[in-house]
């Protein structure tokens, strides 16, 4: 067993009490796992903080010591230009990543609508008609097959565009937005046309103000938020199903015995959705039963498991720092990935338990893992494919541990259900919402949202930001590992409201949800801009989200997807705040400043790093309150009492 000076250090990696067991566990087996490996590896200190440039061979240059805003590289790039560079090129990743994520899913759609892929259906033709009015699409006397492919059609032009024009979905953001977007050049064209035209400025010898790169990084994640990752979270919507609430489990408690275990990890939902029509189907729970498992289980983790969360109310597994772990509880029989956050170390793990990882995209391989490549137009014959390989290999378990903890959560609330939710079906309206910031019910909101990083500990910030910020009265939503956090901790059911201010208690209990709401994975970070573009429409809170008391939070973020969501919101007009590790660029101290005073200073949001989370708590309250000033409801209004002759003098 593990000493108790490891022990110590593993109580020191997490807050959840299924990852010390496991870690426990791997310790004592002697299994390398990101917690351990974080210690063994220190980062660069040069190339973290974005002083590093490596994009031709006369380098790698660094620009370090006491005098480098005076040094330059080779070519006499200066060290604004350098980082801005490399600040740039991972927004570009983030964005290429969610944006190619729709781009699948258009062409699925389209399959669809052509007949191409029987074993997907339509399952909402109502946000398709929604969609199809949004496109600008005419509905009438259309089967909802043509409307589709329309709909598809229009959603793939919006990545190879080759005009001026701003893409679709621009149109949804306030008439404020679109017009200093427009005065400033800002509005996305065409989804690669950015990206493209990103990594051609920031090659060598190419842009070389840093003020004007990060002009062009806003407009490419814009591209993202109001078009890749929008269409993604529409689409998908149409395809399989607009979220509404459901109840679940989320921890590695979820894994079960004595049934089949397929956790499913990435972030497309194309092929997951169909592992779990797969998984329910009489003949494949029948070959699990003569294999002398009880059954079949699902588990998610990391956006996969949001997007099945969700629409099937399949439980989680955990977050990103989870998929390590899940395998050695020796309880997973088939370990299914695609794209985006799946980490190499799996395949090494796998090799000390039973564990069968499966890579299905043809974007993402691991070396010596098995490939079962999925293929839009039979989805349904892989998916068998894929659980009968799971139940195959259910005889080969050894030791099983699974820790006993999870805890029930409810997700799938989309912005449709929101409006739902406060409005009922006749008169669903974000104007309960509006009138209740409005009179300080609620004091602001606040989305927490992004990754795990084990250089900080596990969930921590995350589940302290959230319980501080609903104490305060300010309504949280959640997405993406953030959302997993707050699921494991108990945080996303109605009995949350428990522990929140007397006034987000109060409308919490009328609507009957909990103080921090399940809004979806990564990618649907763009509901968000759709519920703050039509607060924003409902009118009472300003004309702008840059007038709108709500803040951005990303408490653990590791990857450059998290980078892009936040450049999208601070161009949408957001104050965003990152915690955990420092910013990419702090090594230039005017550009860190530009990021915070330049940026609210031309589009009304900013991007803020600060590692201690109680910092971030107070920070967004200062911020949210100031908002609440500027818009004249920062003071408490008494309640008045009108008796029927009071009534006759109010003028209607």
């Amino acid at each position: 067993m593990a000493d108790k000076a490891e022990k110590k250090k593993a109580v020191e990696k997490s807050i959840d009490p299924a990852v010390l067991e496991v870690l426990e566990k791997a310790t004592a087996a002697g299994i390398s796992t990101m917690f351990s490996r974080v210690d063994e590896m220190k980062p660069c200190p040069i190339g973290a903080a974005g002083e590093c440039c490596k994009i031709c061979s006369m380098g790698p240059c660094r620009i370090t010591g006491k005098d480098k805003e005076n040094k330059t590289g080779i070519c006499g790039a200066t060290l604004d230009t350098v980082a801005a560079r490399n600040f740039a090129r991972a927004v570009c990743a983030g964005a290429s990543s969610h944006s190619d994520h729709g781009r699948d899913i258009a062409l699925t759609l389209l399959a669809v609508a052509k007949g191409e892929a029987k074993d997907y259906q339509i399952k909402d033709e109502i946000k398709l008609h929604e969609v199809a009015r949004l496109m600008n699409i005419s509905t009438e006397g259309k089967t909802k097959e043509k409307i589709a492919e329309e709909v598809a059609l229009k959603a793939l032009n919006n990545f190879g565009k080759q005009d001026s024009e701003p893409l679709t979905y621009v149109s949804r953001a306030p008439k404020k937005r679109q017009e200093l977007w427009k005065k400033l050049g800002l509005a996305p064209r065409g989804i690669d046309r950015e990206v493209v035209e990103t990594l051609h400025r920031t090659h060598a010898g190419t842009d070389q103000d840093a003020e004007h790169i990060l002009d062009q990084v806003m407009r490419t994640a814009l591209g993202s938020g109001w078009g890749g990752s929008m269409l993604a979270t529409d689409l998908s919507d149409i395809l399989f199903g607009t979220p509404h609430p459901l109840r679940a489990k989320a921890n590695l408690g979820v894994l079960k015995k004595d049934e089949v275990n397929i956790i499913l990890h990435g972030h497309e939902p194309t092929l997951s959705e169909m592992i779990v029509a797969a998984s329910r189907e009489q003949d494949m729970i029948d070959y699990a039963k003569s294999k002398g498992a009880k059954g079949i289980n699902l588990a998610g983790i990391c956006c996969t498991a949001n997007e099945i969360l969700m629409r099937q109310g399949v439980s989680v597994a955990g977050n990103v720092l989870h998929q390590e772990l899940a395998i050695i509880t020796g309880a997973v029989d088939a370990m299914v990935v695609d794209v985006q956050c799946v980490f190499q170390s799996l395949a090494k793990i796998a090799e000390s338990y039973h564990t069968l990882l499966i890579t299905t995209s043809a974007k993402a391989k691991i070396k010596g893992v098995t490939h079962v490549q999925f293929d839009e137009h039979r989805p349904m014959e892989i998916a068998k494919e894929i659980v009968k390989m799971a139940i195959d290999n259910f005889s080969n378990r050894k030791e099983v541990s699974i820790p006993s903890f999870s805890n029930d959560l409810i997700a799938g609330f989309s912005h449709e259900y929101i409006r739902y939710m406060l409005g009922g079906k006749y008169r669903a309206s974000f104007r309960p919402l509006n009138d209740n910031i409005i009179n300080g019910r609620i004091l602001g909101a606040a989305a927490i949202v992004g990754c795990n990083n084990p250089r900080v500990v596990h969930d921590k910030a995350i589940i302290h930001i959230a319980k501080e910020l609903i104490k305060n009265n300010v309504l949280v939503v959640v997405t993406g590992c953030s959302a997993h956090a707050s699921g494991k901790a108990g945080l996303l059911a109605p009995e949350t409201m428990e522990h929140a201010g007397e006034g987000l208690k109060e409308v919490c209990e009328a609507v009957g949800i909990s103080p921090i709401i399940h809004v979806g994975s990564c990618v649907d970070n763009s509901r968000i801009l759709t519920i703050l573009s039509e607060v924003v429409e409902e009118g009472g809170l300003g004309d702008d989200i840059s007038d709108l008391p709500a803040v951005g939070i990303c408490p653990e973020w590791y990857c450059e997807k998290a980078l892009e969501i936040a450049v999208y919101c601070v161009a949408s007009g957001a104050y965003v705040l990152f915690g955990g590790v420092d910013s990419p660029v702090s090594g230039c101290e005017p550009l860190v400043k530009y990021m915070i005073d330049g940026w609210e200073a031309k589009v009304g949001g900013k991007l803020e790093f600060e590692p201690d989370a109680q910092k971030i708590v107070e920070k967004t309250l200062e911020h949210i309150q100031k908002k609440r000033k500027a818009l004249k409801i920062d003071k408490a209004k008494e309640r008045i009492l009108y008796d029927m002759e009071s009534r006759r003098e109010l003028s209607v």
